[in-house]
């Protein structure tokens, strides 16, 4: 059997549990296997986020480079809050290590689809962590790139294209397919980082933030990562992100993102890493993340347009998987990825 006529066995068969696909495309998806046997990626399956994920930029690339689409995955529904789950087929989209507990959003069932082994490789976007949460969320690894990077339809300039994949290896054949120019460079190690667990303002579970410095201290001791004596404190990016959401800048809004650009450009020139957990909370239930901002960790890059990346960092004791992030200079995608991939062959023991 075919990687895509697998990939297809196992939707069928999980997706009813899961709920990370809105539409999948049986037939078409296996004639257009046979017709990518030739082509690099040779009918590589892969999902696409929404219903129009098929017609982004990355879907046409890799669709060029003969990587096959088995489907859209899910959403969150009309009426339901972006923060909080996804809509698929048969309801809501649940997270495979506690279905009790959302994957995330909006990329949810792209995550679902990847760390439920469905497929390896699915499409998203990031306009406030919308890759990077459900990645983190999900156990899976998961890529925003520079913003303007990759062309996208979000008139605003906060959203990036995103991929989201079982490793951060496997995000080497996205970047591959939709750059011109992807050759990678090792990274020389230890990599000189700065660990901000809070970026100077957020509100994080104490234990997402001990996952996350238990992690740091592996990276260290595995001589991955050289911590500087320094942290990145900025400015709460909430005010000014929703500013430019909606369209309504204001003097306080473009003071937050002036701070917080010159902060981050100061850190870049001096260092090529900054680590943070991922979202300052583990994954909530279904009925929604209450007064909590998931994005508060995440949306700052955004703004800044800097590439980041989510890799699994270990586990929460009630089984909640948690993400550290890793942000790297504008423009710095390949060589950030680079070093997501010793990030984690030094944590891949974090994973049950």
């Amino acid at each position: 059997m075919s990687g895509v006529g697998r990939a297809l066995e196992l939707i069928g068969r999980e997706d009813p549990r899961l709920c990370a696909f809105i539409e999948v495309w049986f037939e078409r998806a296996l004639a257009d296997a046979e017709r990518a046997r030739g082509l690099p990626l040779a009918g590589m399956p892969f999902a696409v986020k929404g219903r129009t994920g098929i017609r982004s930029y990355a879907a046409r690339r890799l669709i060029e480079a003969g990587g096959v689409p088995v489907g859209a995955t899910s959403v969150p529904g009309p009426g339901t809050p972006w923060q909080t789950w996804g809509l698929g087929t048969h309801g809501r989209t649940v997270n495979p290590w506690r279905p009790d507990r959302t994957p995330g959003g909006s990329s949810a069932g792209s995550a679902v689809a990847v760390a439920a082994d469905l497929v390896g490789l699915a499409t998203g976007s990031d306009g406030a962590g919308s890759v990077r949460i459900p990645a983190a969320w999900c156990g899976v690894f998961g890529l925003k790139t520079t913003n303007g990077l990759l062309p996208s339809p979000d008139r605003t300039g906060l959203a990036s294209a995103g991929v989201l994949t079982r490793s951060a290896a496997g995000a080497r054949t996205y970047l591959a397919a939709v750059l011109d120019d992807c050759e990678p460079v090792p990274p020389v190690l230890p990599v000189p980082a700065v660990l901000s667990p809070d970026l100077g303002y957020a509100d994080v579970d104490p234990e997402v933030a001990a996952v996350v410095r238990r992690a740091v201290g592996r990276l260290v001791a595995a001589g991955v990562v050289r911590l500087m004596d320094r942290t990145c404190e900025l400015l709460d990016p909430r005010e000014a992100w929703q500013a430019v959401r909606v369209g309504s800048p204001s003097p306080r809004a473009e003071e937050i993102r002036r701070v917080n650009d010159t902060a981050l450009d100061a850190l870049f020139a001096r260092t090529p890493l900054l680590l943070t957990p991922t979202t300052p909370n583990r994954p909530h239930g279904h009925d929604g993340p209450g007064e909590l901002f998931s994005t508060a960790l995440t949306w700052a890059f955004n703004l800044s347009g800097h590439p980041a990346a989510s890799v699994p960092a270990g586990f929460t004791a009630d089984g909640c998987p948690v993400g550290l992030q890793l942000v790297a200079e504008r423009g710095a995608d390949v060589s950030l990825l680079a070093m997501a991939c010793a990030v984690e062959e030094a944590l891949t023991t974090v994973r049950p």
